[in-house]
């Protein structure tokens, strides 16, 4: 921290002159703190692909724009599991995940209901065809 890594991901993977460069750091101390902090991620990459599976987020909802794997199992440990289920969400209800902002949730929940735009505009082109005799 002091020397400003404010990540396990940045200690993992910043080229090892940069932490070298640290007076107090010698090659052995670098490859151990390097060493300890990929084995944190992947640990961490494990049990979320773990939840994952458990909770049963649909590939729909992982695939969105916007949705990591920690997000995808955040959401569905409230119990959002589809697109469908976020979009029928309020800002305040997406809220309760942790991290989020209201401009995130917002954005998301928007995204989420894109679907519901292009199927409103599917039916009404299809009405006007058949209005019109098409």
């Amino acid at each position: 921290m002091q020397e400003g890594f404010t990540s396990v991901e940045e200690i993992a993977y910043v080229p090892e002159q940069e932490l070298l460069d640290i007076e107090e750091f010698d090659e052995e101390i670098v490859e151990e703190l390097r060493s300890r902090a990929q084995d944190v991620l992947l640990t961490q990459a494990l049990v979320t692909e773990q939840k994952i599976k458990n909770l049963n987020p649909s590939d729909e909802l992982l695939a969105m724009e916007g949705i990591s794997a920690e997000l995808a199992v955040s959401l569905a440990e409230i119990g959002v599991t589809t697109v469908d289920d976020l979009a029928d969400l309020a800002v305040d209800e997406l809220m309760v995940v942790e991290g989020m902002d209201e401009e995130t949730a917002g954005k998301l929940i928007m995204k989420a209901r894109e679907s519901w735009f292009q199927d409103e505009e599917e039916s009404m082109v299809e009405a006007g065809a058949e209005a019109s005799g098409g």
